[in-house]
């Protein structure tokens, strides 16, 4: 694959799709380099492999958060929510009457993973999907003020 960077202004952006780029090897490199924290708003949320390097990096002492959609974790076979909470990670179900359709990851208050991706095997293998990478911490204060919005409507599990 080509290299996916681009750089806008000076701001570096990685630009992915799916089924063809290997996204979730790039979002494990990302997530296993994380130095302080993860925060993560997410519709459906069923990648074993991505929710075990969040845990792992938990488990390392990296604040890890995150708000999933209450109708996919209710429904949704294999769900990483049960595996966040047994690990400890603070996950909550979403407090908004209708969907929380984010899929983003903020790390490190520095970098955001966005895009119509889901964390999920058929984004990875089947569906087209779009995920851009953005090195901005800006950006990312954006992104941590929607999450924390997001954040202040749930109810703890």
């Amino acid at each position: 694959t080509p290299n996916p960077r681009v750089t806008i202004d000076g701001t570096p952006i990685d630009v992915y799709f799916s089924p063809d780029d290997g996204v979730a090897a790039s979002l494990l490199d990302l997530l296993n380099e994380a130095q302080s924290s993860i925060y993560f708003l997410a519709f459906s949320f069923t990648a074993d492999d991505l929710g075990d390097a969040m845990r792992a990096r938990f488990k390392d002492g990296v604040d890890v958060k995150g708000v999933m959609e209450t109708e996919q974790i209710k429904s949704n076979a294999g769900t990483e929510y049960d595996g966040f909470l047994q690990a400890g990670v603070d996950v909550r179900p979403d407090g908004n009457d209708g969907l929380m359709h984010h899929k983003v990851i903020i790390i490190d208050k520095q970098i955001v993973v966005l895009g119509s991706y889901n964390f999920s095997n058929s984004a990875e293998t089947k569906n087209d999907e779009n995920v851009m990478v953005v090195y901005n911490p800006e950006i990312a204060a954006q992104y941590l003020a929607e999450f924390e919005r997001v954040w202040g409507r749930t109810k703890a599990p």
